[in-house]
């Protein structure tokens, strides 16, 4: 009989969403790599204030060289994944001890920001552009 296979625990877990991204965030214990999709995170985000953002609360913590960062990431474009990411890192270093969780709760990373795109309604131009008044 073979070995069970034993899969790398990570040591916390979090959910970041923003407009319509979803990111699924994993701390592992290592050198302070980010992997988002398989790839590099500057590699993922070739803009720079991208970076930063996602980045942010690893940097707010000190905390960007003890843990190895895997992010899976879907929906939306680059801003919004950014921000996903942002606030998964966040949810995940929040597990680790209540004195993080207010530093980043302080520096507003833990709320997650709700504005999504405002849904067309039917006899509308657009979600609240009406056609133009015509007299006669």
């Amino acid at each position: 009989m073979s070995e069970p296979v034993q899969k790398s625990r990570s040591l916390y877990a979090g959910t970041g969403r923003r407009k319509t991204s979803v990111a699924r965030v994993r701390l592992l214990p290592g050198d302070g790599g980010i992997t988002i999709n398989g790839r590099d995170y500057k590699e993922f985000f070739p803009r720079q204030a991208h970076q930063i953002r996602a980045s942010e609360p690893l940097k707010l913590l000190g905390s960007e060289s003890r843990y190895e960062v895997v992010i899976q990431v879907k929906g939306g474009g680059p801003t919004g994944q950014a921000d996903a990411v942002r606030h998964g890192i966040a949810r995940a270093l929040a597990e680790e001890s209540q004195e993080s969780r207010g530093e980043l709760k302080s520096a507003g990373m833990l709320t997650r920001d709700s504005r999504a795109v405002e849904r067309k309604k039917y006899g509308l131009k657009k979600a609240r552009k009406r056609p133009q008044f015509s007299k006669r």
